[in-house]
């Protein structure tokens, strides 16, 4: 009888534990989701030309919006070929929208970047904060109509947060459906 009173009694409060369904909340990662798939990517670079593969998908249960990337530079005279690798994570600060990334690479890098979109929505751009002594970092995702991406990675040198010079740049194109 103990037992069936128990059980009652916490059938009984299963209702009041229940949380109460809040509406939806707006979809803070709506002006990302352009990006989300798997990209090949051709482009030039100080280092030379390269190809790429980069994809983007939402991890850690949406809470985060990852790229993974990897390019791979052809031999020239003053070098041999060589595989630069990236990952660059973006999030959420708080309860703000995603405007935050921070970006760790092959060479040994790490970048934090504030995120920022055009007021039409098409161009994406990570810019790194300035500082006196250090470089600052520029990264430019363009949607354009046909669905490619045109990327450029900038570096301004340190003293000069705003003298961009391009490092790196291409054309991506989606492989496959998007995700």
């Amino acid at each position: 009888m103990t037992r069936l009173a128990t059980l009652h009694l916490g059938l009984s409060l299963l209702p009041a534990m229940a949380r109460p369904q809040e509406p939806p909340s707006p979809d803070v990662w709506g002006p990302y989701r352009f990006l989300v798939g798997t990209w090949m990517a051709e482009g030039h670079a100080e280092p030379g030309k390269g190809q790429g593969r980069f994809s983007f998908q939402f991890e850690l249960q949406g809470k985060v919006l990852a790229r993974r990337n990897q390019l791979a530079f052809s031999a020239t005279p003053q070098r041999p070929a060589f595989i630069h690798e990236d990952p660059l994570v973006v999030y959420r600060e708080g309860d703000s929208t995603p405007n935050r990334a921070i970006y760790f690479d092959s060479e040994g890098f790490v970048i934090h970047y504030t995120a920022s979109f055009s007021e039409d929505g098409e161009v994406l751009t990570f810019l790194s904060d300035a500082a006196p002594q250090a470089a600052r970092q520029r990264l430019t995702y363009v949607q354009n109509s046909d669905g490619s991406l045109d990327v450029k990675f900038e570096i301004a040198p340190p003293g000069k947060p705003d003298a961009f010079v391009t490092h790196v740049e291409g054309v991506a194109r989606r492989v496959g459906a998007r995700e």
